[in-house]
């Protein structure tokens, strides 16, 4: 798995991106079957000088891959670690740390959650003895503290061993605004968006390699799953893809340089998921009809449709239904 980490960061003229990535998702398969016993690091990619990422698999959580179903990913300063989510587990953040371990001796300062949801942020316990500053947007702690309960209890139901022992660790540093964070040499700009994927997303830009982590404000190949205002999420998408980057580390799944391509997938189909829902709704569609009619010319775009697609018609009624 090492040789194939090192191919693919080498920017080896032999070994190309769409091997990479297909290599990569080969070996975090690998990763996802080793013994809980050993700390095997997770496969990370050097996406830019000093910008590593773990592209996570494309499933719902369960007791096979423990809740490394995101992407995570870290970025090493002159001084310290910043960690872009932790994932789904304490088994998924101890594999990550174990890989800035196999890149860099330096401590860890700070672990970033990009939002709420159980797959970016159950990891975090794994860093508590490096002692970092935990960052997330304001509205954070507020979300976990509402749904950190069942979150540990789906853990323990879906993932079985990998989701007991877990124990919440809310941020101490928030973000309402923007924020800057000095990693050495490297500064990180962070940006609290309005609601749209949630109501708590946070992006990071590493200036240096002008590279943008979005966290699940973009998806990749999974269906975007709409937990918070599906009209201010149409609005966050078309804002980051006009923006001046050179790389975009997306929540799930991997564009590479076809980034521009993936927001504008992505907002076919929230634009779709609007208009048809608005239709709906305008000729007296009831919601039981709508989440079989909405968006059926959308839903083979997409993987986990089938889990997904329904519950976002059902959100997507209750934000219109009484829109002016």
């Amino acid at each position: 798995m090492q040789s194939v980490v090192r191919k693919c960061t080498g920017v080896r003229a032999d070994f190309p991106v769409l091997r990479c990535v297909r290599a990569l998702a080969g070996a975090a398969l690998l990763w996802l079957s080793q013994p809980a016993a050993a700390v095997e690091p997770l496969p990370v990619r050097e996406v830019a000088a000093g910008v590593y990422v773990f592209h996570g698999v494309t499933a719902e959580q369960d007791e096979h891959n423990h809740g490394a179903i995101s992407n995570l990913g870290f970025i090493v300063g002159s001084r310290c670690v910043a960690v872009i989510d932790s994932g789904g587990s304490p088994m998924v953040g101890e594999a990550l740390l174990a890989s800035v371990r196999a890149i860099t001796p330096l401590p860890v300062c700070y672990v970033i959650n990009t939002h709420v949801h159980p797959d970016h942020v159950l990891g975090n316990q794994a860093f508590l003895g490096e002692k970092p500053e935990f960052v997330g947007h304001a509205k954070l702690p507020l979300a976990l503290a509402a749904r950190g309960r069942n979150y540990i209890e789906a853990a323990e139901r879906m993932m079985g061993a990998a989701g007991r022992g877990l124990q919440l660790v809310a941020p101490t540093r928030t973000v309402s605004d923007e924020d800057t964070l000095d990693i050495g040499d490297r500064v990180l700009r962070l940006r609290a968006w309005p609601t749209a994927h949630t109501d708590n997303d946070l992006t990071v830009l590493d200036e240096r390699s002008s590279t943008l982590f979005t966290g699940d404000l973009l998806f990749v190949g999974h269906m975007p799953v709409v937990d918070g205002k599906l009209v201010g999420w149409i609005a966050v998408t078309d804002e980051l893809a006009r923006m001046k980057v050179t790389h975009v580390v997306s929540g799930h799944g991997d564009a590479g340089d076809a980034w521009r391509e993936a927001f504008d997938k992505q907002g076919n189909y929230l634009r779709a998921l609007y208009a048809q829902t608005r239709a709906a709704i305008r000729d007296g569609v009831r919601l039981s009809r709508a989440v079989e009619t909405v968006g059926r010319d959308q839903i083979d775009n997409w993987a986990l449709s089938g889990l997904f697609h329904r519950r976002n018609v059902t959100a997507a009624y209750a934000e219109l239904e009484w829109e002016d």
